[in-house]
């Protein structure tokens, strides 16, 4: 909101007032938004490091004091109190449901996780060697052609019921496409968390019981990344829905988005770091040296962060779970017991204290999806099914918002002038 503050933008002798708007948290940010048409410049703002695009009521990071809330209550109370459904329900709606709400909630989800059987003919039809997340991607795109009914602003809440239970199953068929797997369908009994692990881990004929511990840890996996401000995916689901795309052409675009290795494969980079020092003898120490040594460009993935400049509130929560989980079924994997040693080695390293280089939700994420037993190709589509829900409410909110145009992002050219054009004979 406007506090009644301005500041003043100076270029040779003319001033420019700039409106201060006032967040709820008290983040202050200088409305530009008629800067070309006062000066005839615009702000050039690589990566928009410092460029608020939208007001949001979502969620809010406050890096440095290590905070992250959803609606206002922080993670650490969610993650210890809720679930991922009624997270999922918090962003959608703005609010906690009553509990019949929530019963609501999840009968409703749990009715639409079916695919229409022109989908699973769809994932037939693709090589077993593709990524699981070309695989989503290409399943989410499809569900507009299926439910073209959903596509309209009018059913956005059906929408989103339709993606969250049926983007669990597409992933799922991912998963089990590429390993030559049968498919299995989803049980409507089990919750959220564990009809996905039944149906990408169950053997048709044989009794599989899903670990309610394993179940339970990634609700929290999931319920961790369920939203996170405007990171790149989620302002790639903004500026395509600011097209007025639908909600399923807008998410696809979100989960190709976090596909790229700088985004959704953080923790997958994590893992194969763990798998090379395993390779390369264990000696962990050996990679600590590196990223402590200023001339080499190496460094550790799964440690800081470009936003929280302390401790990753998403870290400590899974930190918990990563020591269960190891300790209890995967104690024998030498890339965790590697992982432990690194993080060891970090939170006592002043090097890495004196720099806030704490292990991250990517470091952590990682050590549980591998002992959860997911491969390292799988760790993005689960980052996708956790921060589905603050998609599609951030989606919503941006079809809301009256204040809402079209993406059109400016540049500043620094090709050739204008010149003229040259038969080819007379080029030389």
């Amino acid at each position: 909101m406007a506090g009644g503050e301005r500041a003043i933008l100076r270029h040779g002798e003319a001033e420019q007032p700039l409106e201060v708007i006032v967040g709820s948290e008290g983040e202050r940010g200088l409305d530009i938004g008629r800067l070309l048409e006062s000066t005839g410049m615009v702000a050039l703002d690589y990566g928009f490091a410092n460029t608020a695009w939208c007001r949001s009521t979502i969620s809010f990071v406050d890096g440095d004091r290590g905070a992250l809330r959803y609606r206002g209550y922080p993670i650490e109370q969610l993650a210890a109190q809720s679930c991922f459904g009624e997270v999922s329900y918090l962003l959608f709606h703005g609010e906690l449901p009553t509990l019949a709400q929530l019963d609501a909630w999840r009968e409703a989800i749990a009715a639409e996780t079916l695919l229409d059987e022109g989908m699973r003919q769809m994932f037939d039809a693709c090589p077993r060697e593709a990524h699981p997340m070309v695989l989503l991607a290409a399943a989410v795109t499809a569900m507009g052609a299926f439910h073209p009914e959903l596509e309209s602003s009018l059913a956005t809440e059906q929408a989103a019921v339709h993606l969250l239970a049926k983007v669990p199953t597409a992933a799922a068929f991912a998963y089990r496409r590429s390993r030559g797997l049968p498919y299995v369908y989803p049980q409507r009994s089990l919750d959220y968390s564990a009809r996905f692990l039944h149906m990408t881990f169950a053997i048709p004929g044989e009794d599989y019981t899903v670990d309610p511990i394993a179940a339970r840890a990634l609700d929290v996996l999931l319920l961790l990344h369920a939203d996170h401000e405007q990171n790149c995916s989620t302002a790639t689901v903004r500026l395509v829905g600011s097209s007025r795309a639908s909600v399923f052409a807008s998410v696809a675009s979100g989960i190709n988005a976090l596909s790229g290795p700088l985004h959704g494969g953080a923790n997958q980079e994590v893992l194969e770091l763990l798998q090379h020092i395993h390779a390369d003898g264990g000696n962990h120490t050996k990679y600590l040296a590196r990223a402590k040594d200023s001339g080499n460009p190496f460094r550790l993935p799964g440690f800081g962060h470009r936003i929280y400049r302390s401790y990753d509130p998403r870290a400590g929560v899974l930190k918990s779970f990563a020591d269960e989980l190891v300790t209890r079924g995967a104690a024998h994997d030498p890339l965790l017991d590697i992982a432990l040693a690194l993080e060891q080695a970090a939170l006592t390293d002043d090097y890495f204290i004196e720099r806030h280089l704490y292990p991250n939700v990517d470091f952590y994420s990682g050590i549980l999806f591998r002992a959860l037993g997911f491969p390292t190709r799988m760790f993005p589509v689960l980052f996708a099914l956790g921060r589905l829900p603050g998609w599609i409410a951030q989606w919503k909110e941006m079809t809301e918002d009256p204040e809402t145009r079209i993406g059109r992002p400016r540049q500043v050219y620094i090709g050739p002038p204008q010149r003229d054009y040259l038969p080819p004979e007379q080029r030389g």
